[in-house]
């Protein structure tokens, strides 16, 4: 249609302008001309605007040498018949050919106009030059706008760009050419020989000008780049940049459609995105690994795009072109942030006209640095949401980002969403951590992590929360499924696991709410979770959560608040159990244990409070509490002339406080109690953790004269070898192996082992849990220096261990070499 509306437009500027028949036709300068406008279109500075593409050649020199040779309408035959030629040769599409000589027809008629409007006599005058320049400069002029309307009505709007690369040559170009003509046509006239000057001039000016729109394509093309560079900067980072980067990429080659292959990144998947014409969004091909034409550009080191045509490729690469539906591809590597190449590809430039070209090559590789950086920066971005939202040991989701994936589900249907959360904390960790470190504390986190993922639900969500906490949601599941699923989880978790060179004990304790039975919103449900999982610590290992557990919570809220008031009040007090020699019986030192005494809740299990104050960080006013207590006896005693040592357990979480050594020495003074007659008690993995033995604090207590103690030896991981290196002086046998002794052999044969390879490193050994006297007879045989049990006394408040020692006990003279008198148990 539009080369059917140039054909009428021409026949009717042909009608205006030429109004006579064709006389006076002289065969070698028409063919002259002709040769002229061939050789001047076949060097053509292209204009692309989308699909189509404007060539602007040089063709005013050979229109100003035929309106002066041929004239009138065998001036635009002559236009026509060299024009037509050249865009046979490159192979231009029928319509165009068609509107395009149908300009040219137009053209030749407003030059042929203005020549007759102005004064064009010989042309030696001047005035005939103007004349001339002015009837060429015209015809680009009415020439213009015809191309730009039928790129408009065929591609759309094309704006001032195309208008400025339209304009341009006409006003550089054009007037040059004139003049190179005119001085040809002059020339002519005074001597034929003068082809021998015109042909060099005429190939100058054609040269010149293939050298202009060589540059004129370079400074488009950078000028394109600096755009493509502003664009990449200016994506923003809540939008999809790889998008962007491909429709920039592609608007700027012009091409048909491009595809970004990125390979997975953290979560994400690997991602093809594509740009194209008409919504296209995928196409065969860039995502395959096999490509022929990807794995060309990501041959490692290639130094630039490679470009693959229809015309040069081989049997491999026509069948990769032709499952893409594209004539010629340009493939060229990205790099990302994953350290797997990305692969960049351009299809097709939409010009029917114009290629891909060495100068597309250069161009896309100097995009590839913005398009690098670019990806780079998404990936960066991604990087940080992605740690934001992630644990950054297990690689699990982390709370803030499980409470995302909880409010997300429940909003998605507030009236029938259903989901189950499980709240499981792994059961040694703090064990592990204060034996073998943290290193093999994270191992452990690890394994259970894997663990959780492989047995959880294909739908569940496993995320890592603080600590030795791990979270599961069950999105559709009721309570019972819930509690069903929590179930199986923790016996499939119930498994030994190799850590640090040990087979360690995998145990999990797990607290059950579900939505919406016990609420909506992912706060709700998280700290009921918590209260369901402290409650399932005293129970079976799995607990759901009951609107009853929420005073069990504020009762230990309570408890942290009062703490340190309850010390102040004396409802915290200490008991004694006293500690005998095992050969002489004589009571070589009491064991203090705290005790509260609540007013409201009645006696507190040392456990619960003495974990909770280590958990609010008040353990170390505790200790100090008990310390006081305890030197305060052992000061009584002193003033009786008695010489009876004190015990006080000392939390693992102390030895990690700067100021304990000074604490301890200060109470040593207030009290008046010499440093030999106190005991620390420190348990098995407080003396082993990493960074107890790297620091002095075991030789600072020691250096105050105090004895150390390791309590409950046996159940953790130490060995008595890597006690050689520690400033202990006894361990204490743990209880569960001394009650078994008097009916399981090899109970005793652990306790017998203890005791000789401790006495061969110079130890003592106490042995607690002793309830008979068949247990007492063989720890004495064993050759144990130290008992402790119920068979000697039970723990006793202040008061009755008065009574129990004036009802049990008599006095020795002091031993030789010591300075206070003894106490011993009466037979």
């Amino acid at each position: 249609m539009i080369a059917a509306a140039g054909v009428v437009l021409a026949a009717g500027a042909g009608v205006l302008a030429f109004p006579a028949a064709p006389t006076d036709f002289r065969l070698v300068p028409f063919v002259l001309v002709v040769a002229a406008f061939f050789a001047t279109d076949m060097v053509s500075l292209h204009v692309e605007f989308r699909r189509q593409t404007w060539a602007w050649s040089v063709s005013e020199l050979a229109l100003t040498i035929a309106l002066v040779e041929v004239g009138g309408v065998w001036a635009a035959a002559a236009r026509v018949v060299g024009l037509g030629a050249s865009m046979v040769y490159q192979r231009y599409a029928g319509a165009k050919v068609v509107y395009n000589l149908a300009v040219a027809v137009i053209e030749v008629a407003a030059a042929v106009t203005v020549l007759r409007l102005l004064p064009f006599g010989a042309l030696d005058d001047p005035l005939s030059w103007l004349s001339l320049l002015a009837a060429v400069l015209v015809a680009d002029l009415v020439g213009a706008p015809l191309v730009v309307a039928a790129i408009r009505l065929s591609g759309g709007n094309p704006g001032r760009r195309l208008w400025k690369e339209l304009l341009l040559p006409i006003g550089v170009v054009a007037p040059f050419a004139v003049c190179v003509g005119l001085v040809a046509t002059l020339l002519n006239d005074r001597t034929h020989w003068a082809v021998v000057l015109i042909a060099p001039a005429a190939v100058a000016v054609i040269l010149l000008f293939r050298r202009f729109a060589e540059v004129s394509r370079a400074g488009q093309a950078l000028e394109r780049i600096y755009d493509f560079a502003r664009q990449v900067e200016q994506i923003r980072p809540d939008t999809d940049g790889p998008l962007q980067i491909v429709q920039a990429v592609k608007e700027l080659l012009n091409a048909d459609k491009v595809a970004l292959w990125l390979p997975p990144y953290l979560d994400e998947p690997p991602r093809l995105v594509v740009a194209g014409d008409g919504g296209v969004t995928w196409y065969d091909g860039p995502a395959d690994p096999e490509d022929v034409l990807r794995q060309r550009a990501l041959t490692p080191g290639s130094a630039e795009p490679v470009l693959v045509a229809a015309a040069r490729a081989d049997a491999a690469e026509a069948a990769a072109l032709a499952r893409r539906g594209a004539q010629e591809v340009l493939g060229a590597p990205v790099a990302t942030a994953a350290g797997e190449p990305g692969y960049l590809e351009v299809c097709d430039r939409r010009s029917d006209v114009v290629s891909f070209s060495g100068s597309d090559r250069s161009a896309l590789d100097s995009m590839l640095t913005h398009v690098n950086a670019a990806i780079r920066q998404q990936q960066l971005l991604t990087q940080i949401r992605y740690d934001a939202d992630h644990d950054r040991l297990t690689g699990l989701p982390n709370r803030q980002r499980l409470a995302v994936e909880i409010d997300q589900l429940l909003e998605a249907d507030p009236v029938g969403a259903r989901a189950g959360l499980v709240l499981a904390a792994l059961g040694n960790h703090t064990e592990i951590v204060d034996t073998l470190g943290h290193a093999a504390a994270d191992e452990l986190l690890l394994v259970t992590a894997g663990l959780l993922r492989e047995h959880a639900p294909p739908d569940a969500l496993v995320a890592r929360m603080e600590g030795e906490q791990f979270a599961v949601l069950l999105p559709g599941l009721s309570l019972a499924a819930t509690e069903r699923a929590a179930r199986r989880l923790r016996e499939a978790a119930s498994t030994r696991a190799r850590v640090a060179g040990l087979d360690l004990e995998v145990t999990l304790t797990i607290g059950v709410v579900a939505a919406p039975v016990h609420g909506s919103d992912s706060g709700t449900l998280m700290q009921r979770a918590d209260v369901a999982l402290l409650a399932a610590t005293d129970s079976s290992g799995v607990a759901s959560y009951h609107q009853v557990l929420d005073q069990q919570s504020l009762r230990r809220l309570q408890l942290g608040t009062e703490l340190e008031q309850a010390m102040a009040d004396g409802q915290i007090s200490v008991v004694f159990q006293p500690i005998i020699d095992a050969r002489t019986s004589d009571i070589v030192s009491v064991e203090t244990l705290v005790r509260w005494a609540h007013p409201r809740f009645g006696a507190i299990p040392p456990d619960e409070f003495i974990h909770l104050a280590e958990q609010i960080g008040r353990i170390g006013p505790l200790t100090d509490h008990v310390l006081d207590l305890a030197l305060a006896r052992c000061r009584r005693w002193l003033d009786q002339d008695i010489g009876l040592s004190v015990a006080v357990n000392l939390s693992a979480r102390c030895l990690a406080e700067p100021d304990l050594v000074e604490r301890v020495q200060r109470a040593l003074r207030r009290h008046g109690v010499p440093g030999e007659l106190l005991i620390l008690e420190l348990t098995e993995g407080s003396v082993v953790d990493d960074s107890v033995r790297s620091s002095t604090v075991l030789e600072d207590l020691h250096a105050l004269g105090l004895r150390l103690s390791m309590d409950d030896f046996g159940t953790g991981y130490s060995s008595l070898s890597q006690l050689r290196q520690l400033p202990i002086d006894e361990v204490k046998i743990d209880k569960s192996f001394v009650l078994g002794m008097s009916t399981s052999q090899g109970e005793s044969f652990i306790a017998r082992s203890i005791i000789e390879l401790a006495h061969n490193l110079g130890l003592r050994v106490v042995a607690e849990g002793v309830e008979d006297e068949l247990t007492r007879k063989l720890l004495t045989e064993m050759g144990c220096d130290k008992l402790q049990g119920f068979l000697v006394s039970r723990p006793l408040p202040d008061e009755r261990l008065e009574s129990w020692l004036l009802a049990r006990t008599g006095v020795r003279s002091a031993a030789p070499g010591a300075q206070h008198r003894r106490l011993f148990v009466r037979a």
